[in-house]
């Protein structure tokens, strides 16, 4: 027959008490990595995403202002003869015309 300590018995139930909450605590955290991780990868594929287009952009900006300094630069007139006006300064002027 076995004889049993009541305080070791106890102190074992503590113990593995102990670690099952431990290991519970454990899973609980590494399932939070797993979704921190997640969510880290989605936001670097769209962050990739956003810079890619910020790039494209910033060419399409910088064409344009290109494309504006050759027409600032020369002095471009129209097949009619006038000289080159914007769409906006077109609008300006038609807006205080009077008809």
């Amino acid at each position: 027959m076995i004889n049993r300590n009541p305080d070791g018995d106890g102190a074992a139930e503590r113990l593995e008490r102990r670690w099952f909450a431990a290991f519970k605590a454990a899973s609980n955290v590494r399932a939070e990595c797993e979704e921190l991780l997640d969510a880290m990868e989605r936001s670097e594929q769209a962050w990739n995403r956003a810079r890619a287009r910020l790039s494209e952009l910033e060419a399409l900006r910088d064409a344009l202002g290109e494309e504006l300094a050759l027409l600032d630069a020369a002095d471009v007139t129209s097949v009619s003869g006038e000289p080159f006006r914007s769409a906006a300064e077109r609008r300006v002027e038609g807006a205080f015309s009077c008809v």
